[in-house]
């Protein structure tokens, strides 16, 4: 990896640093590598170098963390660490996060691809969810039930125990927070697993952990693939919860893992093909400046993205027309330099995107723009153009599938009716988003679409304090806000007699 010294000179000496070496994972507050010694690569996906390489956490090293993660949640993190403590520590690591901020956005950047300034407000936003979970830490209460006289019953909410925490590769620090803060401050011991891909952000993050002053064994952070890391995770006896992101295929994985060892409990935010309805009496320019960002956001790789785009016929051909103009002046390259779009995130990827897309073409759909890999200066990264289709058939796989990838499907409705028969036309129920005018409309569209997150009049809208997650096809459980609490706490009622 040293040849990666001189073409990163430009670069933070902490960031030099992780891209320098091989890396190892965080066990016990110690770094550690796979008892196998095997490791995987972590590439940059804008020129498909290697960057580093990680252990491939096995079996073996996996039950090393769970017990590890045992004996400091039995020994001193459940009953010898106040919750005033807990939230201290929560704070420490947000106040080192956040004089990190250069290596931790540069990182994400070289191992994710995403442009630095959206990379920069995905550690922000890490660092915030942190600090409002650290303000949670001494306020989880139970409550007094009135029952018969002579008795007196409380409730009380207590950690689970050890939890996995399992994330994607397309916001790497900041869902890893998602799940990581709140599991802390309900006073957990945590296994984290960050996306094989993109490793590095969490790594660093142990670093700062340790700097916090985290005891030993709290938090532990294994590297390697789906297979065998994340399943050793799931099948695991010593592991009370699982808390994982990523495809609605892997879930049923997981589920059916869970349900073959200790039943832990499970909380899944899966895919979607989140649909953004546009009626023509919606403020046009504020919806149509929305447009490019709410379709291509991150090159597509995000789940709440409106990948399906209906659009009442009245303005369909300015809206298309729009989005044709927008999408074609979008940069596109090396996420250090900061343009409109990075690459996707690995080669495997770019390939089934392309895929879908042609499956699209033979299936009838009109290509308007795009579809097509980047070629000269960018083609050693895995970048690809934004893509537009249109179509009026609801059945054909880029309607039904998600794609995650920087491809959206333009419709024309006519009336109300038809907008949510569309819309609520899928297996997923993620987010979805209307534009109106009309506030009896906008009313009506979000208790009418199914979907856990509905915007009205804005897209991709998001805040510590509010909960997030999906119906149907796109998982069970509400992360952010006080749900968040409920994902990492089982209630307890005690009986009284006097």
């Amino acid at each position: 990896m040293t040849e990666n010294k001189a073409k990163y000179q430009h670069l933070a000496p902490e960031t030099l640093e992780f891209i320098g070496s091989p890396r190892k994972m965080l066990i016990d507050n110690e770094w550690v590598a796979s008892s196998s010694k095997e490791t995987i690569n972590t590439i940059n996906p804008a020129n498909s170098t290697v960057l580093t390489s990680v252990p491939s956490a096995n079996e073996t090293d996996v039950d090393t963390a769970v017990r590890a993660a045992r004996n400091a949640f039995n020994n001193y993190w459940k009953n010898d660490v106040s919750p005033a403590q807990r939230a201290n520590l929560l704070f420490k690591l947000a106040d080192l996060m956040e004089r990190d901020t250069k290596v931790l956005v540069q990182l994400e950047t070289l191992d994710n691809g995403k442009p630095l300034e959206k990379a920069a407000f995905d550690i922000e936003g890490a660092s915030n969810h942190l600090k409002y979970y650290a303000g949670w830490a001494t306020k989880i209460e139970g409550s007094t039930v009135p029952v018969d006289s002579g008795k007196l019953v409380y409730t009380q909410k207590e950690p689970l125990g050890v939890v996995g925490l399992i994330v994607p590769w397309n916001f790497p620090l900041m869902i890893a927070m998602w799940k990581l803060a709140p599991a802390l401050a309900c006073g957990n011991c945590c296994i984290l697993k960050p996306a094989e891909q993109t490793p590095l952000t969490a790594l660093y993050l142990g670093k700062l952990i340790i700097e916090a002053g985290f005891p030993a064994g709290v938090v532990n952070i294994v590297t390697g693939g789906g297979i065998p890391t994340g399943q050793a995770m799931t099948q695991h006896m010593g592991i009370d919860k699982i808390s994982f992101t990523g495809s609605t295929e892997v879930g049923r994985s997981i589920l059916e893992g869970a349900a073959r060892s200790n039943l832990k409990k499970v909380s899944l935010e899966l895919g979607g093909k989140s649909p953004n309805v546009i009626f023509d009496d919606a403020n046009l320019e504020e919806a149509l400046n929305s447009l490019p960002w709410s379709s291509f956001y991150n090159s597509g790789q995000e789940c709440t993205l409106g990948s399906r785009v209906y659009v009442q016929e009245s303005i369909f051909d300015k809206t298309l027309e729009f989005l044709k103009k927008k999408a074609a002046a979008m940069t596109i390259g090396n996420g250090l330099d900061n343009p409109d779009l990075g690459p996707m995130i690995s080669e495997e990827q770019l390939e089934t995107v392309i895929n879908y897309i042609q499956v699209g073409k033979q299936e009838g759909a009109t290509l308007v723009y795009g579809g097509a890999r980047c070629n000269g200066s960018l083609s050693s990264g895995y970048f690809l153009e934004p893509t537009i289709f249109t179509t009026q058939n609801e059945n054909i796989t880029i309607v039904r599938e998600e794609i995650f990838g920087p491809v959206v499907v333009i419709s024309k409705f006519d009336d109300f009716d038809e907008a949510v028969r569309k819309a609520n036309a899928t297996e997923y129920g993620l987010a979805a988003a209307v534009w109106t005018s009309d506030l009896s409309k906008a009313h009506r569209f979000a208790q009418a679409v199914d979907a856990g997150t509905v915007w009205v009049n804005g897209y991709d809208l998001f805040d510590a304090s509010v909960p997030f997650g999906g119906f149907k096809q796109s998982g069970n459980g509400k992360e952010m806000g006080k749900s968040g609490i409920d994902l990492y706490t089982r209630e307890k009622s005690v009986w009284i007699v006097f």
